[in-house]
């Protein structure tokens, strides 16, 4: 089978088809080394998900008692000023990873945090490492992420935490201008936020010195190895100085992560406040398309109901999701798209746009299922198939999120 390339940045976009372009290896010629007749075996993660699961009906009575912190944030030992600024931005319980995590990290323990997207990890990680280097300026921190989003959205709150501080990051990603991350990095900084690929360029390049990096944050480590990046990680991570703090934060725990935290790792607190993702507020349905029907028809059919406000569409390939948006566009619809080939100020264009409801559809690969905090979508339509169960619970969790009721459409040929 053809080995899938990657480029080293972050901008892969792990929906694409990794078949590549031959349907048989090589046709009727024979090259492939296969004989014509013989049945292709699927990957595991490409056998077709039973439907049923797709269909299940919300139940919005179901409401857990709400988690009840040990801490507030007035508790925490931290400055007076960071207070503040967790004040201004409305911040007043923790959340459970916040209540368990932060009396940790400020105690200076390495620490494992098993924890969904949307449970307010950025926070629990911000908030002590910034009163940390706060008291010590000589502390620089590092956090890795999987994609340029997540990275500017842990940039953004880093940002509103550290509002009148003197504290400043710079954000290293693919698909950005290399020579401003340079020319940032050369200044005075105290957190660089980055993505694997560009950081490895950045620091082969001499730019980045990660011996003066005595904390190190890994964001979503099981989506990073899930796209490839275990070697630059474990390349980077053998640059960091032996004495330092280091948090990795996860939904799941596959061995191959944990490998990676007893490598680097010293005798870390684990915390897990990992749910199963919440689908009980989430109404969920196929929409069945026969031969004689266009698909792209009985999208528009639904996408013009008044209900349908805010809508998240998902779709396998780049080139499908762009072509999707742009036949949504002529057809009078307020639509964007986000696919890892997009630069990176069209991703964040199309984000915002979306976001702040100057257009109410956002046509997306699976790089759009995780990591975003995007609110009150009001339904989620996989136009494609997802590759496996646990993407599908993914991408439908971007709505009914914060105990709204969310509706989730699949497209069934």
């Amino acid at each position: 089978m053809q080995k899938r390339r990657f480029n080293r940045d972050s901008s892969r976009d792990v929906s694409a088809n990794p078949r590549g372009g031959r349907r048989f290896g090589g046709g009727y010629n024979g090259r492939s080394g296969r004989n014509f007749w013989q049945k292709r075996r699927k990957p595991a993660s490409q056998k077709r998900i039973d439907i049923s699961l797709f269909v299940s009906k919300a139940e919005p009575g179901k409401v857990e008692a709400p988690y009840q912190p040990k801490n507030q944030f007035v508790d925490f030992n931290i400055d007076a000023r960071l207070k503040q600024n967790i004040v201004s931005r409305g911040y007043k319980n923790p959340t459970p990873i916040q209540d368990q995590a932060i009396p940790h990290i400020l105690a200076g323990k390495d620490l494992v945090g098993l924890a969904n997207t949307g449970t307010g990890k950025t926070a629990a990680v911000l908030i002590p490492l910034i009163d940390k280097v706060m008291r010590s300026r000589d502390q620089k921190v590092l956090i890795m992420t999987p994609t340029r989003e997540l990275a500017l959205q842990i940039e953004k709150e880093f940002i509103d935490f550290s509002r009148g501080l003197g504290l400043w990051s710079v954000a290293c990603f693919g698909g950005a201008s290399m020579g401003r991350q340079i020319s940032l990095l050369r200044r005075n900084h105290h957190f660089v936020i980055g993505t694997p690929g560009r950081l490895k360029d950045l620091m082969e390049r001499r730019i980045l010195d990660l011996s003066k990096f005595n904390n190190i944050v890994l964001d979503e480590v099981d989506r990073m190895f899930d796209i490839g990046f275990v070697k630059e990680i474990k390349h980077l991570m053998s640059f960091l100085p032996s004495q330092r703090q280091s948090l990795f934060f996860s939904a799941t725990m596959s061995r191959s992560v944990e490998g990676l935290i007893q490598e680097s790792a010293n005798n870390p607190i684990t915390i897990s406040v990992k749910s199963e993702m919440k689908v009980s507020n989430i109404d969920q349905d196929i929409v069945r398309v026969n031969r004689y029907q266009d698909k792209t028809e009985v999208l528009c059919q639904l996408l013009n109901k008044d209900e349908f406000k805010k809508v998240l569409i998902f779709g396998k390939t780049k080139m499908g999701v762009d072509r999707l948006s742009r036949t949504l566009y002529q057809k009078g619809l307020r639509t964007e798209s986000i696919h890892g080939d997009k630069n990176q100020r069209g991703r964040e264009k199309a984000l915002n746009l979306f976001k702040n409801d100057h257009v109410n559809i956002l046509v997306a690969t699976d790089v759009a299922a995780r990591g975003l905090d995007i609110p009150d979508v009001t339904h989620v339509i996989n136009y494609d198939l997802p590759q496996t169960y646990e993407d599908y619970i993914h991408r439908i969790g971007r709505t009914g999120r914060a105990n709204k009721k969310g509706q989730a459409l699949t497209f069934v040929e």
